[in-house]
């Protein structure tokens, strides 16, 4: 947030159902997860992000991609395996790559989420805690846990310029996640005066529609070529709107 330039962007599978149109996640992962092909899911994901990593790594582009992992991936022994063999498959670096879970997908069973994010961690890649806030936050699994980062929920991000209680979770947030040694993301930023209460705050980077609206990820490399700032002090970043991409992470 210090340089308000792309730091990265995060992965959201969209569903383009032939009738019903395009279905965002919120529609249809917690049915994936229910019925058991959720590890279908990621499985998939995994392979489209690599091999968009792979071409980005051969173009000199070092931004990180973030993809989400739900409880099922995390609980199965197989998934750490499969992303060490994809990484070697593709050839891709493992600090391109940032894996996001929430507390509930930690605490169903702690054991397996430590071994798992313990080998994710060794072959390189990023940990973040996402939706932080929400489940059960528990400085206990700050500190056992392999994490490299959090990600402040937008249901404290949206409202700390009114509501005076989620300013002060949001500033001691920072403070903590700091002390730990973690970097700090705030999720859900849409207007200038949040983005620089945030960056008062030390915030870390931040992720929303002030930066931009979501894109294919064929635009991505485009729209960040432009290499200029997309955030300035006082001044509110135009909207790019399109389709299917989760909006860039500022750092």
């Amino acid at each position: 947030m210090k340089t308000g330039r792309i730091s990265g962007a995060e992965a959201l599978v969209r569903w383009a159902h032939p009738r019903l149109g395009v279905i965002t996640p919120v529609h249809f992962i917690k049915l994936a997860e229910q019925s058991g092909i959720i590890t279908r899911v990621t499985n998939w994901m995994l392979n489209a992000t690599m091999g968009y990593l792979r071409g980005w790594q051969e173009s000199g582009h070092t931004g990180k991609l973030a993809l989400n992992l739900s409880a099922h991936d995390i609980r199965s022994p197989a998934m750490a395996q499969r992303i060490e063999d994809q990484l070697d498959a593709w050839g891709v670096r493992p600090e391109l790559i940032q894996f996001e879970l929430t507390e509930s997908a930690l605490i169903e069973d702690p054991d397996a989420a430590l071994a798992a994010l313990s080998r994710i961690k060794a072959c390189g890649a990023d940990v973040f805690i996402d939706d932080y806030g929400t489940g059960y936050s528990s400085l206990s699994y700050l500190q056992r846990f392999p994490i490299d980062g959090i990600k402040i929920d937008q249901s404290f991000i949206s409202p700390m310029l009114d509501d005076p209680d989620s300013a002060v979770i949001v500033r001691s947030t920072i403070e903590l996640g700091h002390a730990l040694g973690s970097q700090v993301v705030a999720e859900g930023v849409e207007n200038v005066r949040v983005w620089q209460q945030l960056t008062e705050h030390g915030c870390d980077q931040a992720q929303g529609y002030l930066i931009s609206m979501p894109m294919p990820i064929e635009e991505l490399a485009r729209w960040q070529s432009r290499g200029e700032r997309v955030v300035e002090p006082g001044i509110a970043a135009a909207d790019a709107h399109s389709r299917c991409f989760d909006p860039p992470h500022l750092a």
